[in-house]
């Protein structure tokens, strides 16, 4: 792990602001012969006040081969024409590194993103929140880590070996003039009981905000079954798939390693909002173009109109 080091809020926004404004690396076109036929959407865009939401472990870039399913020059094709066939309204990432994010910016070029890596500034993987400019306004943003001292980068003292943050923005809505604030977050896969401490710190956001409309995305990597972490979330905040009026799909089970999702497997990946949301639809989105699966995770997706 990475010593941790201090970085100044205004010394992390001149860096994020270079990273967000650079041009797309070429390296990771995704026009031409290996760009797969879009597939239907299954929940597309909304029209305002409704705000189409989706959370997405993307699943790092590994060095697989070209071959296996895991191979991210595989999968990028299939990332992409997911993506941009279903247009989310906001969109949290996770396992993000930092050469894989020009690929979600070009399936959503009117979408900007803040966050950077959990070592800081463009190192190791990012708990992106990506935007659309046309409906939303930044108003501001921090990124913190799930540890005893949150304000230092790569630090992690919760039993977790693999630094875990978390990312807010708060969003002004150009349509309704209404402000609310957009978690993203990624919990740690190995330490129950960091994901114990990690759930009680993002539940205790609630309060930072006061009466300010949430949305809460992230890879949990727990089940609702699990009274440690999806307790203590599910007071203040309300599970989509719950409280969704439609279900686009059935059950599935979120991550599912490349395999076919089974319906009544664990939930790991949700999005939780705060009570009063109406909750339209809510999907987990099994869609794999032409044969390939974009991540080993299915991405969740909610279409909600705040209170």
């Amino acid at each position: 792990m990475p010593r941790p080091v201090r970085l100044s809020r205004r010394s992390i926004l001149t860096g994020l602001a270079i990273a967000v404004s650079a041009p797309p690396l070429t390296a990771v076109a995704t026009s031409g012969a290996n760009h797969p036929q879009q597939p239907p959407a299954l929940i597309g865009a909304q029209p305002a006040p409704r705000i189409h939401v989706m959370s997405f472990n993307i699943r790092l870039d590994t060095y697989a081969p070209a071959h296996d399913p895991d191979s991210w020059p595989r999968r990028r094709p299939a990332l992409t024409a997911l993506i941009t066939q279903e247009q989310p309204d906001l969109l949290g990432v996770q396992e993000a590194t930092f050469l894989q994010l020009p690929t979600i910016r070009a399936a959503l070029p009117h979408h900007e993103m803040v966050g950077y890596g959990r070592s800081g500034g463009s190192t190791d993987e990012h708990n992106a929140i990506f935007f659309d400019t046309r409906r939303f306004e930044l108003i501001g943003w921090e990124q913190f880590w799930l540890s005893d001292t949150p304000d230092v980068v790569g630090s992690a003292n919760w039993g977790n070996v693999v630094t875990r943050t978390v990312v807010w923005a708060r969003l002004r809505d150009r349509t309704s003039h209404r402000e609310f604030v957009y978690v993203n977050t990624h919990f740690d896969h190995e330490s129950r009981k960091s994901r114990a401490r990690s759930a009680r710190v993002v539940a205790d956001l609630r309060g930072q905000f006061g009466s300010m409309p949430m949305v809460v995305t992230g890879d949990f990597n727990a089940a609702t079954t699990d009274k440690a972490v999806y307790a203590p979330l599910t007071k203040p905040y309300v599970d989509t798939w719950v409280s969704a009026r439609r279900h686009v799909t059935p059950a599935y089970g979120t991550f599912a390693g490349y395999d076919t999702p089974r319906v009544g497997a664990e939930r790991i990946d949700w999005i939780l909002t705060t009570p009063g949301t109406r909750v339209h639809s809510a999907a987990v989105n099994s869609t794999k173009p032409q044969g390939v699966w974009p991540s080993d995770h299915m991405p969740v997706q909610a279409v909600v109109e705040l209170a």
